[in-house]
């Protein structure tokens, strides 16, 4: 989104979904939660979200996202059974996607994909951890899905998905993203996930 809004509308834009994304989940009590920043967790914006939401804050650790996030559900697992990984750049996740896939991985599954309209995910919920789910991964192409439902089959896993949601990655995304914002500010929100 760089290239459309600049380095700080970018972050600003990030600010305003992570908030927006707490605010949907939190208060429904699904699991505590826990935020990997980078760069820092003593920012004040996410000392703030600590506070209003209860959060655990971590750095993030890892050299690129498929290292990020298999250090994050690793950590997570060794504390639970279950872990469900999202970002804060799907505005139509929220706390009743959370639970589905918090149900489907308490029957039984070992991993829950949450695609995402082009080609990647916006959530991965997972039971058990293996790296090769994480490493090499084509992050941030429109194969992403495939690739990760091909590694899934090798494991020889067993997985559900959930429906597809669209997420903010391109600059041809914040138009649908504008829509949205007008919808909730006439009253119209939420609007549909999809």
């Amino acid at each position: 989104l760089i290239p459309a809004l600049g380095a700080g509308g970018a972050a600003t834009l990030y600010r305003e979904l992570l908030v927006a994304t707490l605010g949907r989940i939190a208060g429904a009590g699904l699991a505590p939660l826990e935020c990997c920043c980078a760069p820092d967790p003593r920012h004040p914006l996410f000392l703030q979200l600590q506070r209003r939401h209860g959060l655990e804050l971590s750095r993030q650790q890892g050299c690129d996202l498929g290292g990020r996030m298999e250090h994050a559900a690793r950590i997570a697992l060794q504390r639970a059974r279950m872990v469900v990984l999202i970002g804060g750049d799907c505005p139509g996740l929220d706390a009743a996607y959370v639970e589905r896939a918090l149900a489907a991985l308490r029957a039984g599954a070992d991993a829950v994909i949450g695609p995402a309209e082009d080609g990647g995910y916006v959530l991965l919920g997972l039971s058990r951890i293996d790296g090769h789910l994480f490493r090499g991964m084509p992050w941030g192409s429109d194969r992403v899905l495939d690739e990760t439902r091909q590694r899934l089959r090798r494991l020889d896993w067993r997985w559900r998905e959930l429906e597809p949601l669209w997420d903010l990655d391109r600059p041809r995304d914040l138009a649908r993203y504008r829509r949205l914002i007008r919808d909730a500010a006439a009253g119209r929100w939420p609007a549909p996930a999809g």
